[in-house]
């Protein structure tokens, strides 16, 4: 491992607690690899318990249905890291992970994982929040997929998107341009239902295509349209 290998695992968000000689002990302990555009990396019920972390380009965690249909989980950016619940409890994996872009993945096993763990509690106490959030976000999306009609689940995906993008305006800047196949599989619809709420929104004016970007100009409607359905 080079010593700019080191340096990149300090982008990782688990280990950010960490001091910089310890993170690079840690960085020995891993094996890295890139991954090409569309190449698997996990393969669901895989009895691998290796967790992964992201240091360069994005995944995507998917499962798919008896039918062959792809549901989406979550897309991961550098700084992220997946594959923790098989190297917590040994089960086999519960999703499939893909590469989106070219990526490079430093790889560590259960049994250095659990014991960096022990060692550091800092770092458990960073996974136990990383969980959290995840319960979290789970917990919405099963309300969603229970309780809002499609149309309504594509303006919350939108929302979650651009809640992270506001600016001083209002106004969000999604880029690049939401592929609607994306969009259909996490929210469990169809492509021709994401361009019909896609060109429906445009026509009140609250999102504005652009050349590269989907830009949410009104925010505050599509956050009021969201929670009127939901109750909140």
């Amino acid at each position: 491992m080079s010593d700019s290998e080191a340096n990149d695992f300090a982008s990782i968000d688990l280990l950010a607690d960490l001091e910089p000689a310890v993170r690079k002990k840690v960085a020995l302990q891993c094996s890295w690899r890139r991954y090409a555009s569309g190449e698997q990396i996990i393969d669901r019920q895989s009895e691998a318990t290796d967790i992964f972390f992201v240091i360069e380009g994005s995944v995507r965690v998917v499962n798919y249905s008896y039918s062959g249909r792809e549901v989406t989980f979550d897309d991961l950016e550098s700084g992220s890291y997946f594959g923790e619940l098989a190297a917590i409890d040994g089960e086999p994996r519960s999703a499939s992970v893909m590469a989106i872009t070219p990526c490079y993945i430093a790889c560590m096993s259960q049994e250095r994982f659990l014991s960096l763990l022990e060692q550091y509690p800092a770092i458990a106490l960073n996974l136990m929040r990383g969980l959290t959030r995840v319960i979290r976000a789970s917990t919405l999306r099963i309300m969603d997929l229970s309780t809002l009609a499609a149309n309504n689940r594509v303006q919350a995906d939108l929302l979650r998107q651009a809640r992270n993008l506001m600016d001083d305006d209002g106004k969000a800047v999604i880029s690049p341009i939401p592929v609607h196949a994306d969009i259909a599989s996490r929210v469990s619809t169809t492509r021709e239902t994401v361009a019909r709420v896609l060109n429906d929104l445009a026509r009140k004016g609250i999102v504005v295509r652009e050349k590269n970007a989907l830009v949410i100009s009104d925010l505050e409607n599509l956050r009021e349209m969201v929670e009127d359905v939901r109750g909140d």
